[in-house]
Protein backbone atom coordinates (compact mmCIF):
# COMPACT_ATOMS: atom_id res chain seq x y z
CA UNK A 1 0.00 0.00 0.00
CA UNK A 2 1.67 3.69 -0.76
CA UNK A 3 -0.99 6.70 -0.12
CA UNK A 4 -4.03 4.31 0.61
CA UNK A 5 -3.40 2.92 -3.11
CA UNK A 6 -2.74 -0.08 -3.97
CA UNK A 7 0.57 -0.39 -6.01
CA UNK A 8 -0.56 -2.27 -9.34
CA UNK A 9 2.44 -4.82 -10.89
CA UNK A 10 3.27 -5.91 -14.10
CA UNK A 11 3.73 -9.36 -15.59
CA UNK A 12 7.26 -9.09 -17.45
CA UNK A 13 8.47 -8.78 -21.06
CA UNK A 14 10.51 -11.79 -21.21
CA UNK A 15 9.51 -13.62 -24.46
CA UNK A 16 11.62 -12.69 -26.85
CA UNK A 17 11.70 -14.60 -30.92
CA UNK A 18 12.99 -17.97 -29.96
CA UNK A 19 10.85 -18.23 -26.92
CA UNK A 20 8.24 -17.26 -29.08
CA UNK A 21 8.89 -19.82 -31.55
CA UNK A 22 9.03 -22.28 -29.00
CA UNK A 23 5.79 -21.27 -27.33
CA UNK A 24 4.44 -21.95 -30.89
CA UNK A 25 5.93 -24.89 -32.48
CA UNK A 26 5.97 -26.67 -28.80
CA UNK A 27 2.65 -26.76 -28.07
CA UNK A 28 1.25 -27.57 -31.85
CA UNK A 29 3.94 -30.77 -31.53
CA UNK A 30 2.07 -32.30 -28.78
CA UNK A 31 0.16 -35.47 -28.77
CA UNK A 32 -1.58 -34.69 -31.85
CA UNK A 33 1.09 -36.43 -34.64
CA UNK A 34 1.24 -39.23 -32.12
CA UNK A 35 -2.03 -40.41 -31.74
CA UNK A 36 -4.04 -38.69 -34.75
CA UNK A 37 -2.69 -39.98 -37.96
CA UNK A 38 -4.72 -42.90 -37.36
CA UNK A 39 -7.72 -40.83 -37.10
CA UNK A 40 -7.39 -38.89 -39.64
CA UNK A 41 -6.89 -41.72 -42.30
CA UNK A 42 -9.93 -43.75 -40.37
CA UNK A 43 -11.81 -40.57 -40.84
CA UNK A 44 -10.68 -39.39 -44.94
CA UNK A 45 -10.43 -43.29 -45.98
CA UNK A 46 -6.96 -43.28 -48.05
CA UNK A 47 -3.22 -42.71 -47.11
CA UNK A 48 -2.96 -39.80 -50.18
CA UNK A 49 -5.66 -38.18 -49.05
CA UNK A 50 -5.12 -38.09 -45.51
CA UNK A 51 -1.44 -36.47 -46.22
CA UNK A 52 -3.61 -33.75 -48.39
CA UNK A 53 -5.86 -33.15 -45.09
CA UNK A 54 -2.17 -32.47 -43.30
CA UNK A 55 -1.25 -30.30 -45.56
CA UNK A 56 -4.78 -28.34 -45.59
CA UNK A 57 -4.65 -28.27 -41.96
CA UNK A 58 -1.05 -26.68 -42.05
CA UNK A 59 -1.74 -24.12 -44.63
CA UNK A 60 -5.23 -23.23 -42.27
CA UNK A 61 -3.29 -22.81 -39.27
CA UNK A 62 -0.40 -20.60 -41.27
CA UNK A 63 -3.78 -18.43 -42.76
CA UNK A 64 -5.23 -18.44 -39.15
CA UNK A 65 -1.69 -17.55 -37.16
CA UNK A 66 -1.07 -15.00 -39.77
CA UNK A 67 -4.25 -12.83 -39.43
CA UNK A 68 -4.62 -13.06 -35.46
CA UNK A 69 -0.89 -11.83 -35.91
CA UNK A 70 -2.32 -8.70 -37.56
CA UNK A 71 -5.04 -8.75 -34.58
CA UNK A 72 -2.01 -8.65 -31.74
CA UNK A 73 -0.88 -5.45 -33.39
CA UNK A 74 -3.95 -3.93 -33.59
CA UNK A 75 -4.79 -5.16 -29.96
CA UNK A 76 -1.53 -4.88 -27.87
CA UNK A 77 -3.23 -6.68 -25.22
CA UNK A 78 -3.15 -10.69 -24.02
CA UNK A 79 -5.92 -12.62 -23.95
CA UNK A 80 -6.56 -13.75 -27.80
CA UNK A 81 -10.27 -14.44 -29.00
CA UNK A 82 -11.63 -12.98 -25.31
CA UNK A 83 -9.83 -9.51 -25.95
CA UNK A 84 -10.36 -9.20 -29.75
CA UNK A 85 -14.03 -10.09 -29.37
CA UNK A 86 -14.50 -7.88 -26.28
CA UNK A 87 -13.03 -4.87 -28.32
CA UNK A 88 -14.41 -5.55 -31.70
CA UNK A 89 -18.26 -7.09 -30.06
CA UNK A 90 -18.57 -6.08 -26.76
CA UNK A 91 -19.24 -7.73 -23.55
CA UNK A 92 -21.77 -10.27 -23.85
CA UNK A 93 -19.84 -11.96 -26.74
CA UNK A 94 -16.90 -11.65 -24.99
CA UNK A 95 -18.29 -13.40 -21.83
CA UNK A 96 -19.58 -16.45 -23.77
CA UNK A 97 -15.92 -16.84 -25.33
CA UNK A 98 -14.30 -16.74 -21.47
CA UNK A 99 -16.87 -18.63 -20.01
CA UNK A 100 -16.43 -21.51 -22.35
CA UNK A 101 -13.07 -21.49 -22.93
CA UNK A 102 -12.36 -21.30 -19.28
CA UNK A 103 -14.86 -23.94 -17.92
CA UNK A 104 -14.50 -26.57 -21.02
CA UNK A 105 -12.30 -25.68 -23.84
CA UNK A 106 -8.27 -24.76 -22.46
CA UNK A 107 -9.19 -27.70 -19.05
CA UNK A 108 -10.53 -30.25 -21.71
CA UNK A 109 -7.61 -29.47 -24.09
CA UNK A 110 -5.11 -30.05 -20.81
CA UNK A 111 -6.99 -32.96 -19.96
CA UNK A 112 -6.39 -33.94 -23.23
CA UNK A 113 -2.61 -33.68 -23.56
CA UNK A 114 -2.34 -34.74 -19.78
CA UNK A 115 -3.82 -38.42 -20.58
CA UNK A 116 -1.49 -39.14 -23.91
CA UNK A 117 1.56 -38.49 -21.87
CA UNK A 118 0.68 -40.22 -19.30
CA UNK A 119 -0.74 -42.81 -22.36
CA UNK A 120 2.42 -42.89 -23.89
CA UNK A 121 4.24 -42.81 -20.23
CA UNK A 122 2.91 -46.19 -19.25
CA UNK A 123 3.22 -47.59 -22.24
CA UNK A 124 6.89 -49.70 -21.74
CA UNK A 125 5.96 -51.32 -18.41
CA UNK A 126 2.23 -51.91 -19.74
CA UNK A 127 3.98 -53.55 -22.93
CA UNK A 128 1.45 -56.47 -23.20
CA UNK A 129 -1.63 -55.25 -21.97
CA UNK A 130 -3.71 -52.30 -21.85
CA UNK A 131 -2.99 -50.11 -18.69
CA UNK A 132 -5.22 -49.86 -15.86
CA UNK A 133 -7.64 -46.57 -16.85
CA UNK A 134 -6.97 -45.71 -12.52
CA UNK A 135 -3.23 -45.55 -13.17
CA UNK A 136 -3.54 -43.56 -16.34
CA UNK A 137 -5.63 -40.91 -14.78
CA UNK A 138 -3.04 -40.55 -11.80
CA UNK A 139 0.11 -40.09 -13.53
CA UNK A 140 -2.09 -37.48 -15.94
CA UNK A 141 -3.24 -35.34 -12.44
CA UNK A 142 0.47 -35.72 -11.39
CA UNK A 143 1.65 -34.16 -14.59
CA UNK A 144 -1.16 -31.17 -14.43
CA UNK A 145 0.00 -30.68 -11.06
CA UNK A 146 4.30 -30.48 -12.05
CA UNK A 147 3.04 -28.21 -15.29
CA UNK A 148 1.14 -25.93 -12.72
CA UNK A 149 3.63 -25.56 -9.96
CA UNK A 150 6.54 -24.55 -12.58
CA UNK A 151 4.40 -21.92 -14.49
CA UNK A 152 3.44 -20.58 -10.86
CA UNK A 153 7.07 -20.43 -10.05
CA UNK A 154 8.51 -18.61 -12.52
CA UNK A 155 8.34 -17.23 -16.37
CA UNK A 156 11.63 -17.82 -17.03
CA UNK A 157 11.61 -21.54 -15.71
CA UNK A 158 8.54 -22.12 -17.71
CA UNK A 159 9.94 -20.45 -21.16
CA UNK A 160 13.66 -22.47 -20.39
CA UNK A 161 11.17 -25.87 -20.33
CA UNK A 162 9.34 -25.05 -23.56
CA UNK A 163 12.46 -24.58 -25.30
CA UNK A 164 14.14 -27.95 -24.18
CA UNK A 165 11.37 -30.28 -24.81
CA UNK A 166 10.91 -28.14 -27.99
CA UNK A 167 14.40 -29.45 -29.01
CA UNK A 168 13.52 -32.89 -28.11
CA UNK A 169 10.29 -33.13 -29.43
CA UNK A 170 11.93 -32.31 -33.06
CA UNK A 171 14.68 -34.78 -32.38
CA UNK A 172 12.09 -37.49 -31.35
CA UNK A 173 10.22 -36.45 -34.96
CA UNK A 174 13.64 -36.72 -36.77
CA UNK A 175 14.03 -40.15 -35.57
CA UNK A 176 10.54 -41.17 -37.45
CA UNK A 177 11.68 -38.94 -40.51
CA UNK A 178 15.15 -40.36 -40.79
CA UNK A 179 13.22 -44.34 -39.66
CA UNK A 180 10.89 -43.64 -42.83
CA UNK A 181 13.92 -42.86 -44.97
CA UNK A 182 15.19 -45.89 -44.16
CA UNK A 183 12.16 -48.02 -44.77
CA UNK A 184 11.84 -46.16 -48.21
CA UNK A 185 15.07 -47.33 -49.39
CA UNK A 186 14.46 -50.65 -49.10
CA UNK A 187 11.46 -50.46 -50.62
CA UNK A 188 7.87 -49.19 -48.92
CA UNK A 189 5.76 -51.57 -47.11
CA UNK A 190 2.52 -49.56 -46.30
CA UNK A 191 0.35 -47.57 -47.51
CA UNK A 192 2.24 -45.54 -50.15
CA UNK A 193 0.93 -47.89 -53.17
CA UNK A 194 -2.82 -46.98 -54.52
CA UNK A 195 -2.37 -43.71 -52.64
CA UNK A 196 -5.99 -42.50 -52.93
CA UNK A 197 -7.83 -45.87 -52.83
CA UNK A 198 -10.92 -45.74 -50.68
CA UNK A 199 -11.02 -42.00 -49.96
CA UNK A 200 -14.35 -41.11 -48.53
CA UNK A 201 -15.74 -37.53 -49.78
CA UNK A 202 -18.58 -37.01 -47.00
CA UNK A 203 -18.91 -33.69 -45.40
CA UNK A 204 -18.60 -35.92 -42.72
CA UNK A 205 -15.74 -38.08 -42.66
CA UNK A 206 -13.50 -34.67 -44.38
CA UNK A 207 -15.00 -32.39 -41.28
CA UNK A 208 -13.86 -35.68 -38.37
CA UNK A 209 -10.24 -36.02 -40.33
CA UNK A 210 -9.75 -32.33 -40.39
CA UNK A 211 -10.89 -31.96 -37.00
CA UNK A 212 -8.14 -34.73 -35.55
CA UNK A 213 -5.88 -33.08 -38.28
CA UNK A 214 -6.22 -29.59 -36.85
CA UNK A 215 -6.08 -30.90 -33.31
CA UNK A 216 -2.25 -31.44 -33.99
CA UNK A 217 -2.05 -28.26 -34.81
CA UNK A 218 -3.34 -26.43 -32.34
CA UNK A 219 -1.25 -23.84 -30.67
CA UNK A 220 -0.86 -21.69 -33.63
CA UNK A 221 -2.92 -18.88 -31.62
CA UNK A 222 -1.00 -19.26 -28.18
CA UNK A 223 1.03 -16.48 -28.66
CA UNK A 224 -1.97 -13.61 -28.99
CA UNK A 225 -2.86 -15.18 -25.44
CA UNK A 226 0.26 -13.78 -24.21
CA UNK A 227 0.99 -10.41 -26.18
CA UNK A 228 1.98 -8.35 -23.42
CA UNK A 229 4.63 -10.28 -22.63
CA UNK A 230 6.33 -10.93 -25.75
CA UNK A 231 9.13 -8.01 -26.75
CA UNK A 232 8.40 -6.01 -30.08
CA UNK A 233 4.75 -7.85 -30.45
CA UNK A 234 4.72 -5.65 -34.50
CA UNK A 235 7.91 -7.28 -35.10
CA UNK A 236 8.18 -10.59 -32.72
CA UNK A 237 4.49 -12.17 -33.52
CA UNK A 238 4.47 -12.30 -37.59
CA UNK A 239 8.13 -14.07 -37.02
CA UNK A 240 7.63 -16.41 -34.70
CA UNK A 241 4.47 -17.89 -36.59
CA UNK A 242 6.17 -17.66 -39.66
CA UNK A 243 8.95 -19.66 -38.66
CA UNK A 244 7.24 -22.32 -36.33
CA UNK A 245 4.19 -22.70 -38.41
CA UNK A 246 5.95 -24.12 -41.80
CA UNK A 247 8.76 -26.22 -40.22
CA UNK A 248 5.91 -28.00 -38.10
CA UNK A 249 4.15 -28.78 -41.11
CA UNK A 250 7.17 -30.33 -43.06
CA UNK A 251 7.63 -32.16 -39.83
CA UNK A 252 4.16 -33.41 -39.57
CA UNK A 253 4.13 -34.65 -43.35
CA UNK A 254 7.57 -36.20 -43.40
CA UNK A 255 6.32 -38.03 -40.30
CA UNK A 256 3.18 -38.90 -41.65
CA UNK A 257 4.83 -40.87 -44.89
CA UNK A 258 7.53 -42.67 -42.73
CA UNK A 259 4.38 -43.82 -40.84
CA UNK A 260 2.51 -45.00 -44.03
CA UNK A 261 6.24 -45.84 -45.57
CA UNK A 262 6.24 -48.90 -42.50
CA UNK A 263 2.67 -49.30 -41.90
CA UNK A 264 0.02 -50.56 -43.83
CA UNK A 265 -3.36 -48.45 -43.55
CA UNK A 266 -5.24 -51.35 -41.69
CA UNK A 267 -2.03 -51.17 -38.90
CA UNK A 268 -2.13 -47.68 -38.67
CA UNK A 269 -6.25 -47.29 -38.29
CA UNK A 270 -5.76 -50.47 -35.51
CA UNK A 271 -3.48 -48.97 -33.62
CA UNK A 272 -4.17 -46.97 -30.47
CA UNK A 273 -0.86 -45.14 -30.62
CA UNK A 274 0.88 -45.03 -33.80
CA UNK A 275 4.02 -43.97 -32.97
CA UNK A 276 4.58 -46.68 -30.61
CA UNK A 277 3.42 -49.36 -33.57
CA UNK A 278 6.13 -47.45 -35.60
CA UNK A 279 8.58 -47.51 -33.28
CA UNK A 280 8.13 -51.54 -32.56
CA UNK A 281 8.13 -52.28 -36.13
CA UNK A 282 10.87 -50.05 -37.45
CA UNK A 283 13.00 -49.75 -34.48
CA UNK A 284 12.62 -53.68 -33.01
CA UNK A 285 14.00 -53.47 -29.47
CA UNK A 286 14.23 -49.62 -29.59
CA UNK A 287 10.91 -49.16 -29.88
CA UNK A 288 10.05 -47.61 -26.08
CA UNK A 289 11.99 -44.72 -27.30
CA UNK A 290 8.82 -43.71 -29.31
CA UNK A 291 7.26 -43.54 -25.92
CA UNK A 292 9.64 -41.67 -24.10
CA UNK A 293 9.61 -39.58 -27.76
CA UNK A 294 5.98 -38.79 -27.51
CA UNK A 295 5.25 -38.47 -23.91
CA UNK A 296 7.41 -35.50 -24.07
CA UNK A 297 5.93 -34.25 -26.42
CA UNK A 298 2.98 -34.17 -24.76
CA UNK A 299 4.68 -32.74 -21.44
CA UNK A 300 6.23 -30.05 -23.72
CA UNK A 301 3.00 -28.91 -25.31
CA UNK A 302 0.73 -29.30 -21.74
CA UNK A 303 3.34 -26.50 -20.77
CA UNK A 304 2.78 -24.49 -23.44
CA UNK A 305 -1.42 -24.95 -22.92
CA UNK A 306 -0.80 -24.46 -19.63
CA UNK A 307 1.04 -20.80 -19.92
CA UNK A 308 -1.05 -19.17 -22.78
CA UNK A 309 -3.91 -20.42 -21.24
CA UNK A 310 -3.58 -19.42 -17.39
CA UNK A 311 -3.21 -15.41 -19.09
CA UNK A 312 -7.05 -16.03 -20.38
CA UNK A 313 -8.90 -16.39 -17.17
CA UNK A 314 -6.47 -13.47 -15.68
CA UNK A 315 -6.64 -10.89 -18.80
CA UNK A 316 -10.98 -12.45 -18.41
CA UNK A 317 -10.70 -11.58 -14.66
CA UNK A 318 -9.17 -8.22 -15.21
CA UNK A 319 -11.62 -6.93 -17.46
CA UNK A 320 -14.25 -7.48 -14.83
CA UNK A 321 -15.80 -10.98 -16.31
CA UNK A 322 -14.48 -13.21 -13.52
CA UNK A 323 -13.73 -12.83 -9.87
CA UNK A 324 -11.34 -9.97 -9.07
CA UNK A 325 -8.53 -12.44 -7.35
CA UNK A 326 -8.08 -14.07 -10.73
CA UNK A 327 -6.69 -10.88 -12.06
CA UNK A 328 -3.96 -10.60 -9.21
CA UNK A 329 -0.11 -11.82 -9.91
CA UNK A 330 2.58 -12.99 -7.30
CA UNK A 331 4.17 -10.39 -5.42
CA UNK A 332 7.51 -12.11 -6.03
CA UNK A 333 7.44 -14.41 -9.03
CA UNK A 334 5.19 -11.54 -11.04
CA UNK A 335 3.13 -14.68 -12.46
CA UNK A 336 -0.79 -14.88 -12.62
CA UNK A 337 -0.80 -17.33 -10.21
CA UNK A 338 -4.69 -17.11 -8.81
CA UNK A 339 -5.55 -17.88 -12.67
CA UNK A 340 -3.43 -20.80 -13.30
CA UNK A 341 -4.42 -22.85 -9.57
CA UNK A 342 -7.89 -22.09 -11.07
CA UNK A 343 -6.91 -23.29 -14.71
CA UNK A 344 -5.28 -26.27 -12.49
CA UNK A 345 -8.58 -27.27 -10.42
CA UNK A 346 -10.94 -26.92 -13.21
CA UNK A 347 -8.85 -29.25 -15.59
CA UNK A 348 -8.01 -31.90 -12.51
CA UNK A 349 -12.27 -31.80 -12.55
CA UNK A 350 -12.67 -32.03 -16.57
CA UNK A 351 -9.68 -35.36 -16.09
CA UNK A 352 -11.85 -37.46 -13.79
CA UNK A 353 -14.45 -38.64 -16.76
CA UNK A 354 -12.76 -37.06 -19.48
CA UNK A 355 -11.68 -39.60 -22.74
CA UNK A 356 -9.38 -38.37 -25.53
CA UNK A 357 -11.28 -39.11 -28.85
CA UNK A 358 -14.77 -37.36 -27.56
CA UNK A 359 -11.88 -34.48 -25.96
CA UNK A 360 -10.97 -33.70 -29.13
CA UNK A 361 -13.90 -33.47 -31.27
CA UNK A 362 -15.54 -31.44 -28.86
CA UNK A 363 -12.65 -29.09 -28.58
CA UNK A 364 -12.51 -28.71 -32.05
CA UNK A 365 -16.05 -27.61 -32.88
CA UNK A 366 -16.25 -25.26 -30.11
CA UNK A 367 -12.56 -23.54 -30.77
CA UNK A 368 -13.41 -23.31 -34.73
CA UNK A 369 -16.77 -21.52 -33.84
CA UNK A 370 -14.82 -18.92 -31.68
CA UNK A 371 -12.09 -18.26 -33.88
CA UNK A 372 -14.41 -17.66 -36.78
CA UNK A 373 -16.08 -14.98 -34.65
CA UNK A 374 -12.86 -13.30 -33.94
CA UNK A 375 -11.70 -13.81 -37.87
CA UNK A 376 -15.42 -12.06 -38.77
CA UNK A 377 -14.33 -9.26 -36.04
CA UNK A 378 -10.81 -9.04 -38.15
CA UNK A 379 -12.72 -8.53 -41.36
CA UNK A 380 -14.70 -5.27 -39.90
CA UNK A 381 -11.70 -3.84 -38.49
CA UNK A 382 -10.44 -3.87 -41.96
CA UNK A 383 -13.35 -2.63 -44.18
CA UNK A 384 -14.60 -0.11 -41.18
CA UNK A 385 -11.45 0.94 -39.10
CA UNK A 386 -8.62 0.89 -41.93
CA UNK A 387 -7.13 4.21 -40.17
CA UNK A 388 -6.11 2.25 -37.22
CA UNK A 389 -2.25 1.46 -36.78
CA UNK A 390 -1.18 -1.52 -38.12
CA UNK A 391 2.18 -2.35 -38.03
CA UNK A 392 1.57 -6.08 -39.34
CA UNK A 393 -1.42 -6.35 -41.93
CA UNK A 394 -2.64 -9.06 -44.63
CA UNK A 395 -4.45 -9.12 -47.54
CA UNK A 396 -7.91 -9.39 -46.60
CA UNK A 397 -8.15 -12.68 -48.48
CA UNK A 398 -6.20 -14.52 -46.03
CA UNK A 399 -9.19 -14.10 -43.05
CA UNK A 400 -11.83 -14.76 -45.60
CA UNK A 401 -10.22 -18.35 -46.51
CA UNK A 402 -9.80 -18.91 -42.85
CA UNK A 403 -13.39 -17.99 -42.08
CA UNK A 404 -14.78 -20.17 -44.55
CA UNK A 405 -12.68 -22.93 -43.16
CA UNK A 406 -14.10 -22.32 -39.85
CA UNK A 407 -17.68 -22.20 -41.40
CA UNK A 408 -16.79 -25.13 -42.72
CA UNK A 409 -15.20 -27.04 -39.30
CA UNK A 410 -18.48 -26.28 -37.60
CA UNK A 411 -21.10 -27.00 -40.10
CA UNK A 412 -20.03 -29.70 -42.12
CA UNK A 413 -20.29 -32.47 -39.37
CA UNK A 414 -23.32 -31.11 -38.12
CA UNK A 415 -25.41 -30.96 -41.86
CA UNK A 416 -23.69 -34.14 -43.13
CA UNK A 417 -24.10 -36.12 -39.60
CA UNK A 418 -26.53 -34.25 -37.15
CA UNK A 419 -25.71 -35.59 -33.36
CA UNK A 420 -27.36 -34.39 -30.30
CA UNK A 421 -23.98 -33.57 -28.73
CA UNK A 422 -24.02 -30.21 -30.60
CA UNK A 423 -26.90 -29.03 -29.40
CA UNK A 424 -25.33 -29.71 -26.12
CA UNK A 425 -22.45 -27.83 -26.62
CA UNK A 426 -24.60 -24.83 -28.45
CA UNK A 427 -27.08 -24.71 -24.99
CA UNK A 428 -24.10 -24.92 -22.90
CA UNK A 429 -22.65 -21.42 -24.09
CA UNK A 430 -25.71 -20.17 -24.31
CA UNK A 431 -26.40 -21.13 -20.71
CA UNK A 432 -23.29 -18.20 -19.73
CA UNK A 433 -26.15 -15.41 -19.86
CA UNK A 434 -27.62 -17.17 -16.50
CA UNK A 435 -24.31 -16.29 -15.15
CA UNK A 436 -23.95 -12.74 -17.43
CA UNK A 437 -26.91 -10.50 -16.77
CA UNK A 438 -27.13 -10.86 -12.50
CA UNK A 439 -23.15 -10.84 -11.66
CA UNK A 440 -21.42 -9.19 -15.18
CA UNK A 441 -24.12 -6.95 -16.14
CA UNK A 442 -25.84 -5.79 -13.08
CA UNK A 443 -22.60 -6.31 -10.83
CA UNK A 444 -25.02 -8.28 -8.04
CA UNK A 445 -22.04 -9.74 -5.94
CA UNK A 446 -22.44 -11.30 -2.64
CA UNK A 447 -20.47 -9.11 0.18
CA UNK A 448 -18.80 -12.52 1.35
CA UNK A 449 -17.02 -12.39 -1.82
CA UNK A 450 -14.88 -9.36 -1.39
CA UNK A 451 -13.43 -10.85 2.18
CA UNK A 452 -12.88 -14.33 0.36
CA UNK A 453 -11.21 -11.62 -2.02
CA UNK A 454 -8.76 -9.95 0.84
CA UNK A 455 -8.62 -13.23 2.58
CA UNK A 456 -7.26 -15.09 -0.90
CA UNK A 457 -4.74 -11.86 -1.81
CA UNK A 458 -3.08 -12.44 1.88
CA UNK A 459 -2.70 -16.03 1.67
CA UNK A 460 -1.66 -16.53 -2.14
CA UNK A 461 0.37 -13.17 -1.66
CA UNK A 462 -1.06 -11.50 -4.72
CA UNK A 463 -1.71 -7.86 -5.58
CA UNK A 464 -3.78 -6.01 -8.76
CA UNK A 465 -1.99 -5.58 -11.98
CA UNK A 466 -1.58 -2.82 -14.61
CA UNK A 467 -1.97 -3.70 -18.85
CA UNK A 468 2.09 -3.68 -20.62
CA UNK A 469 1.18 -1.14 -22.88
Amino acid sequence: MNDGKTEKLKLKQELGLASAVSLIGGTMIGSGIFMSPQSVLSNIGSPGASLVIWMLCGLIAMLGALSYAELGTIIKESGGDFIYILRIYGKLPAFFVAFTFLLVMRPASIAAMSLSFAEYAVAPIYQDCTPPLLVVKCIAAICILVVSIANILNVRLTMSIQVVFMVAKVLGLLVIVFGGIVVLADGPSGGINNAFEGTRLGLNPIGMAFYQGLWSFAGWYNLNYVTEEVKKPEVNLPRAVMIAIPMVTVLYLLVNVSYLAALTPREMMSSTAVAVTWGNKVLGSWGWVMSVAAAMSAFGSLNGTFFSGGRVCFVAAREGHMPDILSMAHVRHLTPSPALIFTTAISLIVLIPGDFQSIVNFFSFTAWFFYGITLSGLLYLKIKKPELPRPYKVPILIPILVLMAAIFLVLAPIVDDPQIEYLYVTLFILSGIVIYIPFIHFKMCPGILDKVTLFLQLFLEVAPTQKNL
